[in-house]
Order: structure tokens, then sequence, then C-alpha cells
């Protein structure tokens, strides 16, 4: 993907050298979506940058300043012009504004040169930040699909289902709320 500047971020592709970073947050996911993707060492975060390297749906969120990896950003094509986005940062970094500055520019870079005509973004019904995020976005609740998946289980074993809203935003509601 195309390198993306912000006032104090650099959005790009993930490189070997944001493996430590990766490992930070990974090691201990603080929302369940994330709990597949849990690292334990820095051998897997090195394999897991080494796929992200080449795919442009999973980009590196970078301070601009010393280019230290603080999140990741995703998003995933539907053809034909639809995209799932997401995003996961290291819990040092909140409060800062880092994710919604990352967001933003992600979001202005798939409707603007990439096409595309709706975004939508899955949250827990528990993730309130994120759900706080997608408002600030502009992106509306849809509604919410109850017991919509399972990523860990009970103490008993049985899977525990997530309650999931599912938020959405269209390219002319992007360019509407833009013009104001």
């Amino acid at each position: 993907m195309q390198k993306i500047e912000t006032n104090r971020l650099v959005l790009r592709n993930f490189s070997l050298a944001d493996a430590p970073g990766l490992l930070e947050y990974s090691t201990n996911p603080r929302v369940s979506c994330f709990l597949d993707g849990k690292l334990s060492t820095l051998e897997e975060a090195v394999s897991e940058v080494q796929n992200r390297s080449g795919d442009d749906s999973h980009i590196a969120v970078c301070l601009k300043d010393g280019d230290s990896l603080i999140g990741d950003l995703f998003c995933m094509k539907e053809e034909p012009d639809t995209f799932n986005v997401g995003w996961n940062f290291n819990a040092k970094y909140e409060g800062k504004g880092y994710a919604s500055e990352s967001a933003e520019a992600l979001l202005e870079y798939l409707f603007m040169q990439k096409e595309a005509r709706r975004l939508y973004a899955y949250v827990e019904d528990d993730n309130f930040r994120s759900q706080k995020l997608c408002e600030k976005l502009g992106m509306r609740k849809e509604g919410c699909m109850m017991e919509f998946v399972s990523f860990t289980n009970n103490e008993d074993g049985t899977p525990k289902y997530e309650n999931t809203n599912l938020y959405a935003l269209l390219k002319k509601e992007w360019l509407q709320r833009s013009r104001q």
C-alpha cells in the first residue's frame, strides 16, 4: 500500500522491525476478537510481520518520530466496493487520539483512493472504546447481532458467544460529513 502520513503518524506495510512492537500488544489481547492473533514469542511475531508485510489489508500504525509500531489497522475488501475495517492498538498509547487519527486517514484512503462505497466494522458490545471510535468517525450503528460469534470458552468449556454491533458508513455520508 502507499504510505500515508498524518500529523503524528505513518501508516505503512509491516516490516521485520515491527516484530517487537507487535509482540508487545499481541501477547495479551484485550479484546476477544484478537485472541486468535495472540502471540507468545518473538519468533511468532517475526513470522506474523513477514506474513503481513506483503498484505495490504494489514497496516502498521507507527509514530512519525522514531517509526515505532503502536498498533495496526485492517481493511478486508469484499467485492465490488465494500471494506470491513478495524483496529488494534497497544494500550500504552491509548487516550492520545492515535486510533482516531489513523482510522480517519484509513477511511479517507479507502473512500477516495480505493473507491470504497461502504465501510463497516464489527464491534463487541463490551468494547466501548471501539464503539466510541466508530461514532467519532461518523459510522452509524446498524444493529446488534446477539450471540454472533465465539472467540473463547466459558469456565465450563462451552463456547462464550459475543454480542456484536455492526457499524457502517457510506461514501456519500463521508463526503457529506467532510463538507460540514
